[in-house]
């Protein structure tokens, strides 16, 4: 059944997936997803194609939150039909949306207008995750062709939503899909993901007092202010790496607190008055997420009650969008041993056990209590940057592994 994932096949579908510019909040974000529908329901997938109800996920205590603005949003779920009913043996998870492509003078073409060069497929989502989405496509694809007949069914999730905060993962599982166990095929650059951290967006607010330039001593900026802050904060990032799980190697910030976003003042000839920093703070492994937001903000009030002006005027706090916990899969899961058996025996040779310092559905499959790790291909690297890439040669060994997985898995009459 190897020799049924058909490279072309494969290059073919990758690339009219990335054509289709599936940033977070957008309406291509909604049309990939019925093309992926599409797709499954050629391969003779039963479909369950249905649109996301954003009001309750906006309501609900325990959705993931949300970055960007959306109108609407499709969940996407196949199934191949197997001689049992019931929950599937292995569910393989993939996000479709992507991150917008920045500047694009540095990219070297278009980044949707996907192009293959050195062996590899090039554009914005080619690693991060279209790729790992394809990959899981052909495997379904190999057992249809080889004409395989499965004894326990097995599904594909296209989700949405993964990017800023997990909407889509959330969405299905609360529909009701489950598995024994999930594969989230991220790019791993040729490891197996059993951990990821957490990560919390956060926003900033910093008073200062406005007044001329020419008499900048009568002010106070807040511009200033915020690089007391920042170098506070710095401080903490580096306390809450010590003794981090020797899975992360050698991340030098596994649990990073980052500042991506300030905008401040409003003339330029005048003392800043006001500064907004939106960033992000990593949770650690096993950290559940109240115990990280309640670390961030005493450290914040020790910050400003040790300030001569911030005891007065403190720093404001606001939790914002995307809220992933961390998520790991339980020691000892025959899960790890299975997928690493797997790609071995297609030639991918022998994986390493990695953590991430990145949020990922993997908390929230873990969190609904499957069994989940990551594996796919590409370089996390090179994702969210003008340089992202997969090699085919990766999707092709990741489609065989997750095709004899499913054998593995799910049996066969």
């Amino acid at each position: 059944m190897l020799t049924a994932v058909d490279e072309e096949w494969v290059v073919d579908r990758l690339c009219r997936m990335i054509a289709v510019p599936s940033i977070g909040g957008t309406a291509a974000e909604s049309e990939v997803q019925h093309l992926l529908a599409g797709w499954l329901e050629e391969l003779d997938c039963t479909v369950d194609r249905w649109p996301i109800d954003l009001d309750a996920a906006a309501a609900a205590p325990d959705a993931p939150g949300q970055e960007v603005v959306r109108t609407e949003a499709w969940g996407v779920v196949g199934t191949v039909p197997a001689s049992e009913d019931g929950v599937p043996a292995l569910v393989l998870s993939g996000h479709t949306d992507v991150v917008p492509p920045g500047d694009r003078a540095l990219w070297a073409a278009d980044p949707f207008v996907p192009w293959i060069a050195d062996g590899a497929v090039h554009g914005r989502g080619a690693c991060d995750m279209k790729a790992g989405v394809v990959a899981s496509l052909a495997a379904l694809a190999a057992v249809r062709t080889a004409g395989v007949r499965l004894v326990r069914p097995v599904a594909l999730h296209g989700v949405v939503g993964e990017e800023d905060g997990g909407l889509g993962a959330w969405a299905t599982l609360q529909r009701g899909h489950r598995g024994d166990v999930c594969v989230i095929p991220e790019p791993t650059a040729q490891a197996i993901v059993t951990a990821n951290a957490g990560a919390l967006t956060f926003r900033l607010e910093v008073t200062g007092r406005a007044a001329h330039a020419a008499h900048r001593d009568q002010g106070v900026s807040a511009v200033e202010l915020f690089a007391d802050v920042h170098a506070e904060l710095r401080a903490f990032e580096a306390e809450r790496q010590k003794d981090a799980d020797p899975r992360f190697g050698d991340s030098p910030y596994p649990y990073g607190l980052s500042i991506g976003r300030v905008r401040a003042g409003d003339w330029a000839s005048s003392v800043p008055d006001r500064l907004i920093a939106e960033g992000r703070f990593g949770v650690r492994l096993g950290e559940p997420v109240p115990v990280a937001r309640a670390a961030f903000e005493e450290r914040l009030a020790e910050v400003c009650a040790g300030h001569p002006w911030l005891a007065d005027h403190p720093v404001r706090l606001t939790w914002t969008g995307g809220a992933f916990a961390s998520g790991e899969l339980p020691a000892g899961h025959d899960l790890l041993p299975m997928v690493r058996a797997a790609v071995a025996d297609v030639g991918g040779g022998e994986l390493p056990e990695q953590a991430i310092p990145a949020g990922s559905d993997l908390r929230l499959y873990a969190a609904a209590g499957v069994p989940t790790l990551h594996y796919g291909p590409g370089d996390l690297h090179l994702a969210h940057g003008p340089r992202e890439k997969v090699p085919v040669a990766e999707v092709v060994t990741a489609a065989r592994a997750f095709a004899l997985l499913i054998l593995r898995t799910c049996g066969v009459r």
